[in-house]
């Protein structure tokens, strides 16, 4: 079963949210009410947590959000593309969806936006996971990079076919094949006349990173109350004196790493990124496993 439940955002704007299994009939065994809300990284869709989301869901209500500007939520020409904009649609899914007191799990953006929403609505957020996402400034330099990575794109391709390859092995990005890399990309693609485009406009994605890539967010993370669990690959973007710094900023924190994954880590090892964050759920979710914050 695959459901999608329409969600209004900021200043009206239409968010399409999706539940991609039933969830549990009895609440008996859950623990306490709530559920989870799974926020997608720049570029990415609902439809990358679908995996997780199924998994959760022999426990509890999962839902994954396309954020604005992404998937099958609306792209507004003008936006806005701002963090409020982004914390304030993952805030009004939280309460339309009746999902609070929540765990959140977000990766790279979709963490930021969580920790920030968290650190802004504690009495919506039960515990957080952070998915490869640094707290420190990125800067312009990485601004620019991504100007010209998108500019490089070889759009439309004609197939995708094309787009496995492109993003999983040519892409001058890429250091080695990564096929998962070339599938995630691969699921955020349309057909259209003249080949396959992606689902999003370059330009509102470029947007939408500028709003926080030349800032640090350490005094956001510090306010998170709740437990909160940072998750790197071994191979991705958050490195682990960051990653630790992160944890030791956090009130609550606990740390956890997946081998042989990069950045897209629920995409790279799907299993051992169950087998990291399972532990950290069980704890607060059901309270029946191990809490790991300290």
């Amino acid at each position: 079963m695959v459901r999608r439940i329409d969600v209004t955002g900021a200043g009206g704007v239409r968010l399409a949210a999706w539940e991609f299994a039933d969830p549990p009939k009895s609440r008996e065994t859950d623990g306490p009410p709530g559920g989870v809300l799974l926020l997608h990284g720049l570029m990415g869709r609902a439809s990358h947590w679908a995996g997780t989301a199924r998994w959760l869901a022999e426990r509890h209500r999962a839902v994954a959000l396309d954020q604005r500007a992404h998937g099958q939520s609306d792209k507004p020409p003008e936006g806005p593309f701002t963090r409020d904009a982004y914390v304030d649609d993952a805030e009004a899914a939280l309460v339309q969806l009746g999902l609070a007191p929540a765990v959140l799990i977000g990766h790279s953006m979709g963490a930021l936006t969580a920790w920030q929403l968290a650190a802004k609505r504690p009495d919506l957020v039960r515990a957080l996971i952070i998915c490869d996402m640094r707290a420190s400034a990125l800067g312009a330099a990485s601004q620019r990079e991504w100007e010209d990575w998108f500019k490089a794109w070889p759009v439309p391709f004609a197939t995708l076919a094309d787009v496995r390859k492109w993003f999983g092995e040519d892409d001058p990005w890429v250091e080695r094949p990564n096929p998962s890399r070339g599938e995630f990309f691969a699921e955020v693609m349309t057909e259209g006349p003249d080949g396959w485009r992606p689902v999003f406009d370059r330009e509102q994605m470029l947007k939408s990173r500028e709003t926080w890539v030349f800032d640090a967010h350490w005094e956001d993370l510090a306010q998170v109350q709740c437990p909160a669990l940072v998750v790197r690959g071994l191979d991705g973007e958050l490195g682990r004196a960051e990653s630790q710094e992160m944890v030791r900023v956090l009130p609550r924190g606990a740390y956890a790493e997946v081998a042989d994954a990069g950045h897209l880590v629920h995409y790279d090892q799907p299993e051992a990124w169950r087998e990291a964050i399972q532990p950290f759920l069980d704890g607060v979710l059901t309270g029946q496993g191990q809490d790991l914050t300290g």
